[in-house]
C-alpha cells in the first residue's frame, strides 16, 4: 500500500494545473491518469476540432501562451502538446496508465484503487473531467435500426458516415461545428434545435471572449450567479474556432444548406418528432445576444473606448421557416445517420462516497465536496467563476482550492 499526502485523478488542464498548486505549497503528491497526459483530447475530439478559446486565453498557473498566433485557435493537436509541456514544466508526479477503479472513504482520509494497487491518501482532488461520456437522451432507444448513430466522443470526420441524409441533434458549439462539415462534404444535414446560445465570434473588432473578460462577465463568482444550476448547464456557445474565424450560427448554416428543425421530441413508429417553437427558441437566444452586445457597448463607453474601437453594430436575426417540419420520417431512407451532439456527462462509477446528489451530480460548494472533508472538484462548469467552463478558468479555481486544501491539511495536524 502506498501512502501520499494528496491524490489528483486526472491529467488534464485541471489536474495539472492543481499539481502545480500543490508543488508551490510543498504538499506531497501524485496524479493518476487512465491513460496519457492530455488523454481526452487524444482519443475523444474529432480531428478538426479548435478550441472556442482565443491562444491568448490559454493560460495555467505558471504558464502563459508564448506562440505566435496569440489570435488564432489551437486545434486538438495542439491543445496535447501544450498540455504536454505543462506537465514537464509543472514537474508533475503523473502515473500514466493508471486506472481508477474505486474511490472510498478510510481511517484517516482516503483510499484508492487504482490498476492493482491501493493508495491511501488524506485529500484528494477529482479532475476526471465533466465531458468524459456522452448525455444521450432516452429517445435514442426508439430509433429504427436502419440509422446509425455515433456521438462527438465516435466522430471522426464525414467519411466515416453512410450515404444519405444526417440529423444532427443540439445546436450548441459541437451541434454546430459538426453540421457545417458535414454539410461541407456534400450530404444532407437537418439540424434539431434545441436551447442554445448565440454570439458572434467578434464585436467591434475584437474576439468576443475579450469582451466576455472585459465586462467582468467571466469573472463573476458562482456565489453571485443567478439561477446556479441552469448556468452550470448552460449550453456551450455557438462558436467554432478556425485559422480564418467563421460565423457558425444558424443564419450561415442555413446559408450553407442545412435544414433547420426544432428540438426533437420524440421517435414513434419510426417517425421523429420536432417541436414547432423554433421561431421562439431563436427570437429569445437572438434576444439574449443583444442584451450582452448592449453590456459590452456600455462597458466601452464609461472606460472611454469608443473612439478606439469600431461604432456599435446589430446582427442579422436568425432567419427561421415560420413553419419549421414538425415530424422526420427515418424508414425512409432521407436519413441515415444521427449524431448526437446533446451533451455530455462526468463518469462517477468508481466514486464509492455518498456525494451525489438525485441528479447523479458531485453535491459542492465551489469545488469543496459536500459531506466530505479532503475531497475536492475540478472541471466542472461554472465551478468557482463563469471562467471554470473554460481552460484558463482552472488558475483561480486551482489556487482557491489549492490554499483550502492546505488550510484542512493543517487543522489535521494540529
Amino acid at each position: 500500500m502506498m501512502k501520499t499526502t494528496a491524490v489528483v485523478i486526472g491529467a488534464g488542464h485541471a489536474g495539472l494545473a492543481m499539481s502545480r498548486r500543490l508543488t508551490e505549497r510543498s504538499i506531497d503528491h501524485v496524479v493518476l491518469e487512465r491513460g496519457e497526459v492530455a488523454n481526452s483530447w487524444r482519443t475523444q475530439r474529432w480531428p478538426s476540432l479548435r478550441l472556442l478559446t482565443p491562444n491568448w486565453l490559454f493560460r495555467l498557473p505558471g504558464c502563459d501562451y508564448a506562440g505566435d498566433a496569440p489570435d488564432g485557435y489551437m486545434p486538438a493537436t495542439g491543445v496535447v502538446a501544450a498540455l504536454t509541456r505543462y506537465a514537464r514544466l509543472a514537474a508533475a508526479p503523473v502515473r500514466t496508465a493508471t486506472t481508477v477503479h474505486t474511490l472510498r472513504t478510510a481511517r484517516g482520509g482516503f483510499e484508492v484503487q487504482a490498476n492493482d494497487e491501493v493508495l491511501r491518501a488524506r485529500a484528494v482532488v477529482l479532475a476526471a473531467g465533466a465531458f468524459t461520456r456522452p448525455a444521450i437522451p432516452a429517445v435514442s432507444g426508439a430509433l429504427p435500426r436502419s440509422v446509425t448513430t455515433l456521438t462527438p466522443l465516435s466522430y471522426r470526420d464525414p467519411g466515416q458516415l453512410p450515404e444519405g441524409g444526417v440529423l444532427v441533434v443540439g445546436a450548441s458549439a459541437t451541434g454546430v461545428q459538426l453540421a457545417g462539415e458535414i454539410r461541407r462534404s456534400g450530404r444532407p444535414v437537418t439540424l434539431a434545435v434545441g436551447e442554445h446560445v448565440r454570439l458572434p465570434r467578434a464585436y467591434r473588432g475584437r474576439d468576443i471572449f475579450w469582451w466576455l473578460q472585459a465586462t467582468g462577465l467571466l469573472a463573476e463568482r458562482y456565489d453571485q450567479v443567478d439561477e446556479l444550476t441552469r448556468a452550470r448547464n448552460l449550453p456551450s456557445p455557438q462558436l467554432t474556432g478556425a485559422p480564418r474565424p467563421a460565423a457558425a450560427d444558424l443564419n450561415t448554416l442555413t446559408s450553407q444548406g442545412v435544414r433547420m428543425a426544432g428540438r426533437l421530441g420524440r421517435v414513434t413508429g419510426g417517425v421523429a418528432q420536432l417541436s414547432g417553437s423554433l421561431p421562439n427558441t431563436c427570437a429569445l437566444a437572438d434576444l439574449k445576444m443583444s442584451r450582452f452586445l448592449n453590456r459590452a457597448d456600455q462597458w466601452a463607453t464609461a472606460h472611454g473606448l469608443d473612439d478606439q474601437l469600431p461604432p456599435p453594430h446589430r446582427f442579422t436575426p436568425t432567419r427561421v421557416d415560420p413553419w419549421p417540419p414538425l415530424e422526420l420520417n427515418l424508414t425512409s431512407g432521407e436519413i441515415t445517420t444521427v449524431l448526437w451532439a446533446t451533451g455530455f456527462r462526468p463518469d462517477h462509477s468508481w466514486l464509492d462516497i455518498p456525494v451525489l446528489d438525485h441528479a447523479g451530480r458531485i453535491r459542492h460548494d465551489g469545488g469543496v465536496v459536500t459531506g466530505a472533508p479532503g475531497l475536492y472538484v475540478l472541471g466542472l462548469p461554472v465551478l468557482r467563476t463563469r471562467a471554470s467552463t473554460y481552460i484558463h478558468g482552472a488558475a483561480t479555481d486551482t489556487e482557491f482550492l489549492a490554499d483550502h486544501l492546505h488550510s484542512f491539511l493543517s487543522q489535521r495536524k494540529r
